[in-house]
């Protein structure tokens, strides 16, 4: 008898990204941000001094360190990330993790750089394919030969 393991890491390319329920205190994700900061932190080159510093020079406010450890601490409910930090902490920490999290809970997935320009030119080239085979149609209705 053969045992089916199913994979729960890779992604599926073809699969339709689905926002999460909206449901009453279903988005609470408080414990989730703050341990994906947490994980951001522990991979981060440098010590949180050197990725406060960091935060602070890129965003013009006081970013402490002290700051860091309560937006990653699952305990601390009423220290919360703020939303204006997200794009200095990840440009500090050199991740996309928080980002790429959002957009999967919003039903989508993060495209970056050379991935995000391989989607649109994918794009077109769909639309590409489909209006020349439109073309070829409406011009065999016509009587039109090639």
């Amino acid at each position: 008898m053969s045992r089916r393991i199913q994979d729960t890491v890779t992604l599926d390319l073809f699969e339709v990204p689905q926002p999460a329920a909206a449901i009453p205190a279903g988005l609470n994700y408080r414990s989730t941000v703050a341990g994906l900061v947490g994980v951001m932190l522990k991979g981060a080159e440098g010590d949180r001094y050197d990725i406060a510093a960091a935060c602070s020079r890129l965003t013009g406010k006081e970013v402490s360190k002290y700051m860091l450890d309560a937006y990653s601490s699952e305990g601390r409910d009423e220290f919360n990330l703020p939303l204006w930090v997200v794009p200095a902490l990840e440009e500090a920490c050199n991740s996309h993790l928080i980002t790429n999290w959002l957009a999967g809970v919003r039903g989508g997935r993060l495209l970056i750089g050379r991935d995000a320009l391989n989607a649109e030119l994918g794009k077109l080239e769909r639309l590409k394919e489909e209006a020349a085979r439109k073309i070829k149609e409406l011009k065999k209705q016509m009587g039109v030969m090639e």
